[in-house]
C-alpha cells in the first residue's frame, strides 16, 4: 500500500504563500504567512494562517472525498441558515488526489469556551429550522448519505451495562437510567418520514460563539447526513446542556417526541463513551467526557415519557 504524504510546516507555508498571493491578500501576509497547527480532528489536519484564515489538508483519499462533498454542501446550506458557514477562498490538491481548502475564519470562540445566551439559543433554533428547510433531494444529489435512525432501546441496553461499570468506579448512579423504561424507548422511536439534513456533529468545538453568547457560525460539515433530526438535538445537549438544547429545538418547532429522543440519545451516549474511556477503548479527553455527561443529564421539564402523547413532530409544542 502506498504511504500517503504528510504535510510539514514548510509544505504548508509554501502552499499558503502561493494561495494568499493568488487571492489578493495583503503583501505582508502573502510574503511571510504565519502558520501554526490546529489540533487534528474530523479526519483532516488544520493550520491557522495569520489571523483571518484556516487551511485544512486531507490526509487520505477518503477524507478528500468528504471534503469535496462538504464544499458543495456548504454552498447549499448557507442561504438557509442564520449563522455563518465557512467560506472557501481557495481549494485544490496539495498532493495528488489529496485536497485542501483555505477558509475564512468565522470570528468568535469555541462553544466549549463561551456559554450560549438566551439569544444564542434563538440562534440555535434558527440553525435547526434552517437544516430542516434544506431540500433533502438536493443534499443527496451532492452525495450526502442517508442513515437509518439508531435504536434507542439497543442504546438503552448498552448504556445500562456501561452504567454498572461506571457505578463500580463511582462515576455514575445507574438508577438514573431507570427514567428511560423499555416502553418509553419504544415510544421515542424515530417517526417515519422525519428525515432532514443533519449536521451530525454539533459539538461545542464546532459551534462558534461570541463573548456575548451569540452563536455566530457552525464548522465542519464533513459528517453531515440525511437522517434523524434528534441526533442534532442530542449534539446540542452535549454542547450547551439539555435544557438549552430542548428550548432551542422547541423554538424550532420540534415537539416532545424528537426533543426527548434527542435528550436520551445524548444521555445514553455519554454513559457509553465515558465507560469506554475508563476501559481504555476511547482516547478522548476525560474531563470533556465528564462535562458532556453532566450537560446531558441536566434536568428538564420533559422528564416523564411514560405518558407521552402520540403526537407528530410537526410543530406541536411540548
Amino acid at each position: 500500500m502506498t504511504q500517503e504524504p504528510t504535510p510539514t510546516a514548510d509544505t504548508v507555508r509554501r502552499l499558503v504563500r502561493s494561495l494568499l498571493t493568488d487571492s489578493g491578500a495583503d503583501a505582508q501576509d502573502a510574503a511571510a504567512p504565519e502558520v501554526r497547527p490546529v489540533v487534528a480532528g474530523g479526519g483532516h489536519a488544520a493550520w491557522w494562517v495569520g489571523a483571518r484564515h484556516v487551511l485544512r489538508l486531507d490526509p487520505d483519499r477518503e477524507a478528500a472525498a468528504r471534503r469535496r462533498r462538504e464544499l458543495r454542501l456548504r454552498d447549499l446550506v448557507r442561504p438557509h441558515l442564520p449563522v455563518a458557514v465557512p467560506m472557501s477562498v481557495a481549494q485544490g490538491e496539495w498532493a495528488p488526489g489529496l485536497t485542501y481548502t483555505l477558509d475564512t475564519m468565522v470570528p468568535g470562540g469555541s462553544g466549549e469556551e463561551h456559554d450560549v445566551s438566551a439569544v444564542g439559543e434563538a440562534d440555535l433554533a434558527g440553525l435547526l429550522t434552517g437544516l430542516r428547510e434544506v431540500p433533502v433531494r438536493q443534499a443527496e444529489a451532492l452525495g450526502v448519505p442517508r442513515t437509518a435512525p439508531r435504536s434507542l432501546e439497543a442504546l438503552r441496553r448498552a448504556a445500562g451495562k456501561a452504567a454498572e461499570r461506571l457505578a463500580a468506579a463511582d462515576e455514575f448512579d445507574p438508577a438514573r437510567l431507570h427514567q428511560l423504561a423499555p416502553t418509553a424507548a419504544v415510544q421515542l422511536a424515530a417517526q417515519p418520514g422525519s428525515a432532514v439534513l443533519v449536521h451530525h456533529d454539533l459539538r461545542g468545538e464546532h459551534l462558534v460563539v461570541s463573548a456575548d453568547g451569540r452563536v455566530r457560525g457552525v464548522l465542519d460539515w464533513t459528517g453531515a447526513v440525511v437522517g434523524d433530526p434528534a441526533e442534532d438535538i442530542a449534539g446540542l445537549a452535549l454542547a450547551v446542556g439539555s435544557p438549552a438544547a430542548v428550548r432551542a429545538a422547541t423554538l424550532a418547532g420540534y415537539g416532545a417526541r424528537p426533543c426527548l429522543r434527542g435528550l436520551w440519545l445524548a444521555r445514553c451516549d455519554t454513559v457509553i463513551h465515558l465507560d469506554a474511556r475508563l476501559e481504555g477503548r476511547d482516547d478522548r479527553s476525560l474531563p470533556l467526557l465528564r462535562t458532556r455527561l453532566r450537560r446531558a443529564w441536566e434536568a428538564i421539564l420533559l422528564e416523564r415519557v411514560t405518558e407521552l402523547r402520540d403526537e407528530e413532530s410537526d410543530g406541536t409544542q411540548p
